[in-house]
């Protein structure tokens, strides 16, 4: 990701979402969060490159900074809640993207982040339907914003949405991480038996404590 328009668009993907130009200043483009018009994402150019402000977790602030020299203390924003990402090419597009939802989830009051903290709680060589993880995330009735959120996992790695099939115990067609068979694969990995693209329920379903 190099581009504002990369960053504009992967900005807007996010659920209730709009672009807004406040200063009337075209070199300053944000996307903000509809119901509390809090600005997630700003976009602005600089020293020849797109930059992008994110909020943080202050904790986090400090990690981005030590791993990339191109993330940097907020430009014009409060240095421990706000990083400036400079998209000069050296910083991978995944941590780009990590790093935008991680504002989003703080500054929106999204359902995102419960929904992945419920796929955390699936234990390995279990599944669970995405009506159960609506359930543990606190609305039994947003079975396709978990399906939504899933698809765009920031850190499948400690986010294990291939242990999420629907009501009949299918794989996802769809998997967004290589499709059914890549999701069969890890889960046969974790020892769950899947028999033409599909889980028995009755015998590897997560039996929830909640």
């Amino acid at each position: 990701m190099q581009t504002r328009e990369e960053a504009l668009t992967y900005g807007l993907s996010f659920p209730d979402t709009y672009q807004d130009a406040p200063f009337h200043d075209a070199n300053w483009q944000l996307v903000r969060y509809t119901y509390n018009k809090k600005a997630f994402l700003w976009t602005y150019e600089r020293d020849g490159f797109i930059n992008l402000n994110v909020k943080v977790d202050p904790d986090n602030a400090y990690y981005w900074r030590r791993i990339y020299d191109a993330v940097i203390p907020g430009y014009h924003q409060n240095k421990d809640h706000w990083n400036t990402i400079i998209l000069d090419g050296s910083i991978p597009e995944k941590d780009i993207k990590l790093m935008i939802a991680e504002s989003y989830d703080l500054i929106s009051d999204s359902p995102s982040k419960r929904i992945y903290e419920a796929v955390k709680k699936i234990p390995k060589g279990k599944v669970a339907t995405y009506g159960q993880v609506a359930s543990v995330a606190g609305d039994k009735n947003m079975a396709r914003a978990v399906g939504n959120a899933l698809h765009k996992n920031p850190d499948p790695s400690s986010i294990p949405c291939h242990r999420v099939v629907n009501a009949k115990g299918e794989l996802a067609g769809q998997y967004a991480f290589g499709g059914a068979w890549k999701q069969g694969e890890i889960l046969e990995a974790e020892g769950v038996e899947v028999k033409d693209g599909r889980v028995d329920l009755n015998k590897y379903q997560w039996k929830m404590d909640y």
